[in-house]
């Protein structure tokens, strides 16, 4: 591939692998070698050909893009991985980059800072937004024991959102990949751990600690 550096897009939306590989395409030591719609085709593609970066998604069908990154670092520890989401970097950013993540982007980024982020992991650092890195190495370095949601696993914490935004179960199972049953399951345990009792203070919860916003949409 001429020298390029070789990209590996992780994400279930066509149109979105559709339009990074165009961003990507258009810088000139790029190039996206492989894409993966979920957490099957990521592990296979990673397993059996060669990337320099993965761009992976959060939110993938099965296994969430944590799981995946735990995964893929167990695999090839020294292959970096720079999450790009849906979801505010208040949510995942820490847990990514504590699992193994190079970086963390959101959707929302300009395509000049995607490009400047895989830059930069590349070349082996870091990237966080330059408006969260205060708040993230604070976390990082405290004791302290945190909001709420700090108690849920990843997949449950992917669960609250999905339900704060208004998701019935049975479509963010079909999103997940899981049952309907799993789901609610899921639902149950994020009530108990964050002793709430319904949906209504789920949202008003993820709404007041910016873990969703209407801009996602």
């Amino acid at each position: 591939m001429n020298g390029k550096k070789k990209i590996l897009i992780a994400d279930d939306h066509a149109v979105v692998r559709k339009g990074i590989g165009q961003i990507i395409s258009e810088t000139a030591n790029m190039i996206v070698a492989g894409e993966a719609a979920n957490g099957y085709e990521v592990n296979e593609k990673v397993e059996n050909e060669e990337f320099d970066v993965v761009l992976l998604d959060i939110a993938l069908p099965g296994k969430n893009g944590i799981e995946i990154l735990k995964e893929i670092k167990r695999k090839k520890p020294k292959l970096p991985v720079l999450i790009l989401s849906i979801f505010p970097e208040d949510q995942y950013a820490l847990r990514a980059i504590k699992a193994g993540a190079s970086g963390y982007l959101t959707k929302e980024s300009a395509p000049e800072e995607l490009i400047e982020a895989l830059k930069k992991v590349l070349r082996g650092g870091k990237y966080i937004s330059p408006a969260f890195t205060e708040e993230i190495f604070a976390e990082i370095s405290s004791n302290h024991k945190g909001p709420l949601h700090s108690k849920l696993s990843d997949r449950e914490l992917e669960v609250l959102c999905l339900l704060a935004r208004g998701n019935p179960i049975k479509q963010i199972a079909n999103d997940l990949n899981l049952s309907a049953k799993t789901i609610s399951t899921y639902r149950s345990r994020i009530m108990q751990k964050m002793a709430m009792k319904n949906n209504a203070e789920l949202i008003r919860y993820a709404f007041e600690h910016g873990l969703i916003s209407p801009r996602l949409e």
